[in-house]
């Protein structure tokens, strides 16, 4: 289905880019600017449960001539699988979804308390070495126990963190809490935004969601998948993309930026205008900010 690109907005378009107020490394505007500088002229800031910087980050892009579109990275799980679930353009005060997003904060932070203090039997680390790496008022995870691992000097980076101590076979993962991602669909459209998996198929198919839940969460107002992702199978981007054309879904590339904390970098993978469009013209919660 063919859809006008809209005058007030041109690409490059990132529409995956993490800030210090979940587990990005840069300020909201330090992260625009870092977007800019990379040419991207279309950006959406998805820090995980929460819409902190979105003023912040619309603020930085007006004054460099570029296009915000509000995001949120929603935690989900289904069964043994985490599921990340990206909402564009909701209320942001919307009170079911501001009640789950306050939930899954709240879960983090005992959860990251518990993987720390198992850490410590092991490691010289405490609690106020992960504070000391987290922003005021982001959401804690364990990339900022990672930063505090660098910071002891126990491991060189986050990779070597997430590749060793964080990972779950040396025995310090603890689970938390997240709603099922029909549950974070279903949050995100009745905020009046569109849901977009991210990331779907980062190791295989063993790791996808199975076919008949994706149509399940069709059904349930999916607006779309994250395909263009470098974390992403080539045979499992063919399969989405056989299932979005089929459902005629929206199709997302972005590079899910963290600043220092990933290697990604802004604007390795964008999103066509005429996806854009599209899911600008299906959001009824919140709008784009334009230049």
């Amino acid at each position: 289905m063919a859809v006008a690109r809209s005058p007030r907005f041109s690409g490059p378009s990132d529409l995956h880019l993490h800030s210090n107020h979940s587990d990005g490394t840069e300020t909201p505007a330090e992260v625009v600017r870092q977007a800019s500088a990379h040419g991207v002229r279309t950006l959406a800031l998805t820090d995980h449960d929460r819409t902190t910087g979105w003023d912040d980050a619309a603020h930085a892009a007006t004054s460099l001539g570029m296009t915000f579109i509000p995001g949120m990275e929603l935690s989900a799980k289904h069964e043994w699988r985490s599921v990340h679930v990206l909402g564009y353009l909701f209320d942001a005060n919307d009170d079911a979804l501001r009640a789950e997003t306050d939930r899954i904060r709240d879960d983090r932070i005992g959860r990251a308390e518990r993987i720390v203090r198992s850490i410590g039997r092991d490691y010289d680390l405490v609690w106020e070495d992960v504070v000391a790496q987290t922003a005021l008022d982001a959401t804690v995870g364990r990339p900022h126990i990672a930063d505090a691992l660098v910071a002891r000097g126990i491991v060189r980076d986050r990779s070597e963190a997430f590749d060793g101590i964080l990972h779950p076979r040396e025995g310090y993962y603890e689970p938390h809490y997240a709603p099922d991602p029909l549950t974070a669909v279903r949050l995100i459209a009745d905020a009046g935004g569109v849901a977009i998996i991210a990331h779907p198929v980062t190791a295989g198919r063993d790791r996808m969601l199975p076919v008949p839940y994706i149509e399940a969460l069709v059904e349930a107002g999916l607006g779309g998948f994250e395909i263009d992702h470098r974390e992403n199978t080539e045979a499992g981007k063919r399969t989405l993309r056989a299932l979005a054309a089929r459902h005629d879904l929206i199709v997302t590339g972005s590079s899910d930026y963290h600043g220092s904390g990933k290697p990604n970098l802004p604007g390795e993978n964008t999103t066509t205008d005429e996806m854009v469009a599209r899911l600008i013209d299906r959001a009824t919660g919140s709008a784009p900010t334009y230049a």
